[in-house]
């Protein structure tokens, strides 16, 4: 969990040979940067540094990568609210006009007032909410960010492009109640009008225009109807606040809790009214989202909202379908499947008050809400929730310091938590509740591992287990296939001199698919043909190497000719609505085998699925990052957690070259808790994450030998600077990344590492303004990572 104030409070200068950074340029550098109008405790408001009279100077949040304010003089009419932050302005910018954010109002500028330009427009009556915009700076100042790039990724497109921020309306015709039985009579020389009287009758709770005219009625129908006051006409939001007075707030009833599930609901009901972040582990299968439904049934019951992230979008229509079948209260979506319109409208719907119940994935933390009431981050585990570009946010960290913020609870809920969620709960900054009953009695499916080595193998499945999905269809149930690695094989090959195909633009291996026939790197999208002979030795002897999805698929349509196969990965799902088709045949019931990658083992319910096959477990044993085995576990238990979860109990068969492997052995003998107390032990001693604190340079640049000395500039700027400070802070670096060449761009790492994150945030925030004024760092491109998820 973040502290309350991560920036430093001090500042200290070092020369460099490249470029000097006083502590009295240093310090100016930061107020121009313009991230404090106060220094307030993230618990408090934003403070308006507005004088009692209108301003002369207005700060302004450009959506631009300077981390600096612009300044501006107010001009036109002031809003009736008066120049205060948050509002949008339209400005001139260079030689384009952009949306901005005011984010200061002052009397002063460092610019002579004649010089400072007028803004072109202001666009709202009424500033952004204020702790939406609180959250911006937090984020923006946390992750080391341009403020004016975070409001401008927190907020909705048509927002950046100076859309007015209001909801948008549609007309809903009703029969009037002077309407008479004999009003069909008075149109009897007008049948048309006669036939849409009478729908309209039909419809006690009116129709929308669009429903009309799709009935091949005509405006001009109602126009008439309307002057002869037979119809009426009312405009209502496209998302409705729904009354529940007399009806109550549930649709269908809540289902009985059982003795662990009424025990964690009854902790987290104590905590309604405060500040209590809770980490729910509950075994997959075991009832958390009937938790997270009876807690919120009792926040919406005091007129607060709920909002819950999950994952995956994958997982957004099938959440917000079992929500709306439960309450009788608006529920909205956010996730990048909306269109820009729709987007809008859940936005407004939820920061208008609308909108009971808000669920997304990560982007959907800045939702501005009017009244908290909690907030639910489901499967807190995930790497998804980390923004891997731009704004390199984390949104279960920010969802944390959001509820704080609001003085709510917050609810990390996981079979497999983060190891940094299980060491504040150790610590006690967590609640830490547990789930390890199944509803359905069942125990969690155990892995049992089989061993691959020097086996004959179809589409990457052994004969052994072959056999055991065998008798899984005869049986009548389903089986679903996991291999993490779509498209048909890994690689192509030349059986004869050993040539492979690689990526002209990267340091990795392009993948084979033959739906089309095509070789296609998954790193930058690169293309290519398939040749017909090795490029080297001439060989027509060209075979693919390994499996993915597409071979496995294969592999059991021949295996199993009479048993459909459905592949789910990215590529088979890319059709709208593709993955619910899929889903809704596989929920029929019948013998069928499913194949997919990660997409299909983040909490989906397949309850007729009694056997899951992982193709091979061994990717992340051996990987280069720190983080790889935990995530590799993660995502086991997590697969494994499909297989099981109704009337009959489940197997995991985990197929792995290195069946000896003590972590592998100790993940599938005792299980997830007790893998991840031996790696917290291990990184502990080793000082890595969550015990110490972690920020990542990447650079990149075509030019090799300007980026590594770039690289070596920034590296030896930094030790000079700790070494000045006398800040315990340290430096490595600069070092390849795990794929040094990417997108015909060489990459270079460096990284710094401390047990107090306030000297790491002073650490970082010297090397970005080191960055920012340095000519040469200007030649390459470089983003810094704070709390960083991966080192690729």
């Amino acid at each position: 969990m973040p502290p309350p104030d991560p920036m430093p409070g001090t500042a200290y200068g070092v020369k460099t040979g490249a470029f000097s950074l006083t502590a009295d340029r240093y310090i100016r550098l930061r107020k121009e940067a313009g991230r404090y109008s106060s220094r307030t405790r993230c618990g408090g408001q934003l403070q308006k540094s507005l004088s009692p009279r209108a301003p002369r100077v207005l700060g302004i949040a450009i959506p631009s990568p300077l981390r600096r304010l612009f300044d501006y003089r107010p001009a036109g009419t002031p809003p009736s609210c008066g120049w205060v932050p948050g509002l949008r302005v339209r400005v001139s910018f260079g030689r384009r006009q952009l949306v901005g954010v005011i984010v200061e109002c002052r009397d002063h500028s460092e610019l002579e007032f004649s010089r400072l330009k007028p803004i072109d427009a202001c666009l709202d009556s009424a500033p952004l909410p204020e702790d939406w915009l609180w959250l911006c700076r937090f984020t923006a100042r946390y992750y080391q960010h341009a403020l004016g790039d975070t409001l401008s990724h927190a907020m909705p497109v048509l927002l950046r492009q100076g859309r007015p921020f209001e909801a948008r309306t549609r007309e809903r015709w009703h029969a009037t109640d002077t309407c008479s039985e004999d009003s069909p009579d008075k149109l009897a020389r007008a049948p048309r009008q006669a036939a849409l009287l009478e729908m309209l009758q039909q419809h006690p709770r009116g129709l929308t225009s669009q429903a009309i005219l799709a009935q091949s009625f005509t405006r001009e129908q109602l126009r008439a109807l309307e002057a002869k006051g037979l119809v009426q006409c009312r405009e209502e939001t496209l998302t409705q606040a729904v009354t529940t007075e007399g009806k109550g707030l549930l649709a269908s009833p809540s289902l009985t809790l059982n003795a662990e599930q009424s025990a964690v609901l009854a902790a987290l009901h104590e905590g309604l009214d405060q500040f209590h972040p809770s980490l729910l582990q509950g075994v997959t299968g075991s009832g958390k989202t009937e938790v997270y439904l009876q807690l919120i049934e009792a926040v919406v019951g005091r007129g607060r909202q709920a909002l819950v992230l999950v994952p995956e979008i994958g997982l957004t229509p099938q959440t917000l379908g079992r929500f709306a079948q439960r309450f009788r209260v608006p529920v909205v979506a956010l996730h990048s499947g909306l269109t820009d319109h729709e987007r809008l409208d859940a936005w407004q719907a939820a920061s208008s008050g609308r909108a009971s119940i808000i669920i997304g994935t990560r982007s959907a933390i800045f939702t501005p809400l009017a009244s908290p009431g909690v907030i639910i981050i489901d499967e807190e585990h995930d790497s998804s929730f980390k923004q891997q570009d731009g704004l390199r946010y984390h949104a279960r960290d920010l969802a944390v310091m959001r509820a704080r913020h609001h003085q709510i609870p917050v609810v990390l809920g996981s079979a497999t938590p983060s190891l940094e969620s299980l060491l504040h709960a150790q610590r006690g900054n967590y609640r830490h509740l547990h789930m390890r009953q199944r509803a359905t009695r069942h125990p969690p499916a155990r892995l049992e591992l089989t061993d691959i080595k020097a086996r004959v193998r179809r589409g990457g499945l052994v004969p052994p287990v072959i056999d055991t999905i065998g008798a899984t269809l005869k049986a009548g149930h389903q089986v679903l296939v996991f291999i993490n690695r779509r498209g048909f094989a890994p690689t192509l090959a030349c059986h004869n001199c050993g040539w492979m195909a690689e990526c002209d633009h990267c340091d990795a291996r392009m993948t084979l698919h033959r739906h089309p026939p095509i070789l296609a790197c998954h790193h930058c999208d690169r293309r290519r043909p398939l040749p017909d002979a090795c490029p080297d030795c001439g060989s027509g002897d060209l075979r693919p190497l390994g499996s993915g999805t597409e071979r496995s698929e294969e592999t059991l349509g021949e295996l199993f000719p009479d048993i459909p196969v459905y592949r789910i990965d990215r590529d088979s799902t890319r059709a709208k609505d593709a993955m619910d088709r899929i889903l809704g045949e596989i929920r029929k019931g019948e013998p069928a085998l499913l194949v997919g990658t990660q997409m299909l083992a983040k909490g989906h319910h397949l309850p007729h699925v009694t056997l899951v096959v992982v193709v091979n477990a061994d990717s992340g044993l051996y990987a280069s990052d720190f983080r790889a085995l935990e995530h590799s576990a993660q995502l086991l238990e997590q697969v494994a957690g499909r297989a099981g979860r109704a009337a009959h109990p489940g197997r995991v068969l985990v197929q792995t070259m290195h069946p000896d492997d003590p972590n592998l052995r100790l993940l599938a003998e005792r299980g997830y808790d007790a893998l991840a107390r031996t790696l917290l032990e291990e990184r502990r001693v080793a000082a890595l994450p969550p015990w110490r604190y972690m920020a990542l340079l990447r650079l990149e640049s075509p030019n090799e030998s300007q980026l590594s000395a770039v690289a070596n500039q920034a590296g030896t700027a930094m030790r000079d600077f700790l070494q000045h400070s006398k800040r315990e802070v340290d430096c490595l670096g600069p070092v390849p990344a795990p794929m040094e060449r990417r997108q015909n761009r060489y990459h270079l790492q460096l990284m710094l590492t401390a047990e107090k994150r306030s000297l790491l945030h002073e650490a970082s925030a010297w090397w970005v303004a080191w960055l920012e004024n340095s000519a040469e760092a200007r030649r390459v491109r470089w983003s810094l990572d704070i709390d960083p998820q991966t080192l690729s």
